[in-house]
């Protein structure tokens, strides 16, 4: 596991040594190996899993990386005009590198520069793959056709994809309800996969439209599952933003610290935790009150324990 250093962003920069803790916490079996995040650089500006795709036959078997980048450092007339680029080629292959990736079970694709000065700042806003199926718009990547052949060259078969037209969902109204900020899920039993939308989907009229289409005629999607994610979409997140996806072991799962996995009863502990921390509102002028911060890591820490994963925050430290 390598911690994005989301270095393109001032923001968001501060956030790996604390998520490379979170990470350490949670999988901190010998069989998971801990990088630290790329140097921070223009050259290695990594947004980590939002812009990388495992494809597989079957989760636990061998499988294929698509990294995607904005940015090879080569040949700027190919990059984005409005927005930058905040994913680098050389960030992908180092990456790669770290953690001894086949070369031949690597693909790298530009992402569309169209796409990222439409406001695609991940590949996650316009591309979600599951096993051996890539749901994708057509504008997301700059060759989409070299994607392909690279992919099922990768696989030794062909992949299915699902490729969205502009005619049917133009690429405003994709960003807008985040359709491909989605989960494609593998439910045991059934053929095909479920496909989890936010539910904006169903507000915009194309998108309702194209899926409810998708749901009826496509062997490839069993079922479409709409979810109100507003608290999360209003924050820049939809269904794919809202998970990390792990690959594991049954030893492995067993091994790890039980109250990492979701069941009823941490559920409604974290529910109580949330009802009882969170503020409904804040003044601009509470930002200035010491009080706040104390509340703030008196919050966190009651998280911490609750989880049972010891110390992670700085002031804990």
């Amino acid at each position: 596991m390598t911690p994005a250093n989301l270095s393109s962003m001032f923001h968001r920069s501060i956030e790996p040594p604390t998520t490379s803790r979170v990470l350490q916490a949670m999988f901190s079996q010998d069989s998971f190996v801990h990088h630290a995040p790329l140097p921070v650089g223009p050259s290695f500006s990594d947004e980590g899993a939002a812009n990388h795709t495992r494809f597989c036959n079957e989760y636990g078997e061998l499988g294929v990386a698509l990294f995607v980048y904005g940015d090879d450092l080569i040949d700027k007339e190919a990059g984005p005009k409005k927005f930058p680029a905040r994913q680098t080629l050389p960030a992908c292959k180092a990456i790669a590198r770290s953690h001894g990736l086949s070369h031949e079970r690597v693909v790298y694709a530009r992402q569309n520069p169209a796409a990222i000065d439409a406001g695609v700042f991940h590949n996650d806003v316009i591309a979600v793959g599951n096993q051996g199926l890539l749901f994708h718009h057509e504008l997301a990547f700059a060759n989409r056709d070299e994607v392909y052949s690279q992919l099922d060259a990768a696989m030794r078969r062909e992949l299915s994809y699902i490729e969205v037209p502009s005619t049917k969902v133009s690429l405003s109204d994709a960003v807008r309800s985040y359709l491909f900020n989605s989960q494609l899920l593998s439910v045991p039993g059934k053929s095909g996969a479920t496909l989890i939308v936010p539910g904006e989907c169903a507000e915009v009229a194309a998108v309702h439209a194209y899926l409810q289409w998708l749901e009826s005629e496509s062997a490839l999607i069993n079922e479409v599952c709409y979810f109100n994610l507003r608290q999360s979409m209003n924050n820049g997140g939809g269904p794919a933003c809202l998970r990390l996806r792990v690959v594991m072991s049954g030893d492995q799962i067993v091994n790890t610290a039980p109250r990492i996995f979701l069941d009823e009863t941490l559920y409604s502990e974290l529910r109580a935790w949330v009802e009882r921390n969170y503020r409904d509102n804040l003044a601009a002028a509470e930002l200035q009150d010491p009080s706040l911060l104390s509340e703030c890591r008196t919050t966190l820490d009651e998280l911490t324990q609750l989880l049972q994963i010891g110390s992670l925050y700085d002031f804990q430290l």
